[in-house]
């Protein structure tokens, strides 16, 4: 009898799922399923922008980009970083000091073991990169620090006013 009770208290306790637990669900302008995820982007931009991988350093053709113009998020168009804010962090990624106001998302990421602020494009929750304070000091002291997968550059003169 001691032993049923020590094995229904252990089942209890390990199967507890409260809604602390849980992962919350963020609703999004654009919310899609993950088959018409994985129908629109590449397999490299489905990787990153919905299972929050990480690119390759210095794979990035936007890493070296000086044109003028806004980056946008590579899954639903929506502008999430300016030209004028890029610098070269020398980390192998695209860098801003600063992102597009309320375009993009923060939430906390300890997949590694501690706590970096991850950053999502607003409007569809795709993942960008994270946010550190590492930047210029002389801006912002930030260093967006962004998948160039998950960025389309649309260049200023193509740009729609």
């Amino acid at each position: 009898m001691k032993y049923i009770l020590i094995m229904l208290l252990g089942c209890i306790l390990f199967s507890c799922n409260s809604s602390a637990q849980q992962k919350k669900k963020e609703e999004f302008k654009i919310n899609k399923t993950d088959a018409e995820w994985k129908a629109e982007l590449t397999p490299e931009e489905y990787n990153v922008l919905r299972k929050e991988g990480t690119e390759m350093a210095f794979s990035s053709d936007l890493n070296d980009n000086k044109k003028k113009g806004t980056y946008v998020c590579a899954a639903c168009g929506t502008p999430v970083f300016e030209s004028e804010h890029k610098f070269d962090s020398g980390t192998g990624w695209p860098s801003f000091d600063r992102a597009v106001e309320g375009n993009v998302a923060y939430s906390s990421d300890n997949k590694l073991g501690y706590t970096r602020t991850e950053e999502h494009c607003a409007t569809c929750g795709g993942h960008l990169g994270h946010v550190f304070n590492d930047g210029p000091k002389e801006t912002t002291g930030k260093r967006h620090c962004i998948n160039g997968v998950a960025l389309n550059f649309i260049p200023e003169n193509e740009q729609s006013k």
